[in-house]
């Protein structure tokens, strides 16, 4: 394959990795450079160190549990590219699925077990109507929930709103009303409020129900994770999914191999100080080690920041910024704390088939059982010592509220409290009287993220956070492509059709650089495909009229405030 360039991708994450993918098979010279001394940024899995006894592999733990839902279309797509063996479409046949989500309470409230399936079959686009999606997404409330049917109503409604919004209204009004005030949190029930507010938010984004953007939330998780999924329209495939093994064993080995097959090489324990700027493009950037020795400056004809958007921004120097000032702007997105703790269990940990949101948690707390979708694998025979049969992985989302055992954030906690807070508050939620699910005499260890250091000193750190959501920071984020023509960005912070920190987002930016340097090299290569959120067709319509409405001054037709 011909060579049309060299190009250096600055981090090794999903979003690096999906650039390089692309470029490689598009023909470009292709190496990424890497923080860590692996790939996979905050999706990699990692070995629990000294743990493997008998020719076992060590415990596995990770950042956090991965969550692949089918509204997810662009990352599928490249996970089907990705060979894996005995698999027909790749890493993608190593997902499963997910059956219901459980609404954990704390106290001894009644949970809320929320089947996750397609609740009807769709009928023939013509009758696909607002009164239809209303009627489907009713019944489905009204028995997972016990909130009474006018505030089911009222949020049914306030769907329908959104819905029915057209992409200007969006953009403009409903990035700037945070979702808390959008659904009238205050004024309904302490049950609406968590399983509405703060269970689709805060739990989900890291991003407080009462500063998260209406269209990240509405547009993310409301309109793509519940309505079209529970719908059955434009989906991937199933509504919750998961991998059938650690990360690094069910996708990133693979995509790894897969990519240095394609020619793409790897400068690992590589930091990336600061991208050269000059004559109007990136003459080099200027790395190190870690710790600051052998520096030196490493030259492409085309670079991809990919990095995470707190470590891009210290890269880009004065004069950079002052070349394009959408770079400036990115000073004004917050990222914020949201990390995982991986219990393992000597017995079975049966919480529920698919993922476990603690409503009640101070801390939004999370979890997942993971050995009952890791039918791929043996887990005592394979991990550990061989008495850990399932791994419950855990993700605090919360890190600046006070727990429940001693009274602190998590953030001034040391290690030990903070999984000790992490343990109670999941075992308050999904414990029930006289049999609790999650007993203590069956917890063998744990395994605290390491990109946390410092936990009970004044100044904790953490190097892996996460972007959060809040009203106006859709208006700074910034697009793949820059002024300066042979600089792209890539990322989660950049502004895709998905709107969300996620992997999904950081694949589609990816493609969207992809694009921007085939355009500024001037390549007759085909273009990544791309793929927005799923829009019915036969909403289209009512979109129109909302158009026409908001160019007005009018609220959209469904919206009675």
């Amino acid at each position: 394959m011909r060579a049309w360039g060299s190009v250096a991708v600055l981090g090794g994450g999903v979003s690096g990795l999906s650039a390089a993918h692309e470029l490689a098979e598009r023909g470009y010279a292709v190496t990424v450079y890497e923080y860590y001394d692996v790939l996979g940024g905050k999706a990699r899995s990692m070995d629990v160190p000294g743990t493997g006894e008998g020719g076992r592999k060590p415990l596995p733990g990770e950042h956090g549990f991965r969550f692949i839902p089918g509204f997810y279309r662009n990352l599928p797509d490249t996970l089907r590219r990705i060979p894996f063996p005995g698999n027909e479409n790749g890493v993608h046949d190593n997902l499963r699925s997910g059956t219901e989500t459980l609404f954990a309470r704390a106290g001894g409230r009644a949970d809320l077990h929320f089947p996750l399936r397609r609740v009807t079959t769709p009928p023939r686009p013509q009758d696909i109507t607002p009164a239809w999606i209303r009627d489907q997404l009713l019944s489905v409330l009204q028995l997972a929930t016990n909130m009474p049917a006018y505030e089911l109503g009222y949020f049914v409604n306030r769907l329908l709103v959104y819905l029915t919004s057209c992409e200007a209204r969006r953009d403009e009004q409903w990035e700037t009303v945070p979702w808390w005030k959008f659904i009238r949190a205050e004024d309904f029930s302490e049950e609406y409020r968590r399983f509405f507010g703060i269970g689709q938010s805060r739990n989900l984004t890291a991003t407080k129900a009462e500063e998260s953007s209406t269209r990240t939330v509405a547009g993310v998780y409301m309109e793509n994770f519940l309505v079209f999924g529970l719908l059955g329209l434009g989906h991937d495939g199933d509504i919750d999914r998961v991998l059938n093994g650690p990360t690094n064993e069910a996708w990133l080995d693979a995509w790894v191999a897969h990519l240095r097959s394609l020619g793409v090489e790897f400068a690992l324990s590589t930091h990336v100080r600061e991208v050269l700027y000059g004559d109007g493009r990136i003459t080099g950037v200027r790395v190190s080690a870690p710790d600051g020795s052998g520096a030196h400056v490493i030259t492409a004809d085309h670079y991809v920041s990919a990095l995470p958007v707190e470590h891009a921004r210290p890269t880009w120097g004065q004069a950079l910024r002052a070349a394009d000032p959408q770079l400036a702007r990115c000073d004004a997105l917050r990222t914020d704390w949201m990390v995982g703790v991986q219990f393992y269990m000597s017995k079975p940990s049966p919480m529920v088939h698919g993922h476990v949101n603690c409503l009640d948690s101070p801390w939004s707390v999370t979890a997942v059982g993971q050995a009952q979708f890791w039918d791929a694998h043996d887990f005592p025979a394979e991990y550990g010592d061989g008495r850990a049969v399932d791994c419950v992985s855990a993700i605090a989302s919360e890190w600046d509220k006070p727990g429940i055992l001693y009274g602190k954030t998590a953030k001034q906690c040391t290690r030990e409290e903070f999984v000790a807070e992490v343990w109670a508050q999941l075992k308050d939620a999904v414990g029930v009287a006289g049999a609790p699910v999650l007993r203590d005499e069956d917890r063998l260890g744990w395994f605290l993220d390491p990109a946390v250091t410092g936990m009970g000193s004044p100044n904790p750190q953490n190097r892996e956070q996460l972007l959060i959501h809040p009203v106006g920071s859709l208006y700074d984020r910034p697009s793949a492509k820059t002024v300066v023509p042979n600089f792209f960005l890539a990322g989660d912070y950049i502004r895709t059709g998905m709107n969300l920190a996620s992997m999904e987002g950081a694949n589609e930016a990816a493609r969207h650089a992809v694009n921007a340097l085939l355009d500024a090299d001037g390549s007759s290569a085909q273009q990544c495909t791309t793929w927005g959120h799923y829009q019915p067709p036969e909403l289209e319509p009512l979109k129109r009229v909302d158009e026409l409405r908001f160019k007005l001054g009018l609220p959209n037709t469904f919206d009675l405030g």
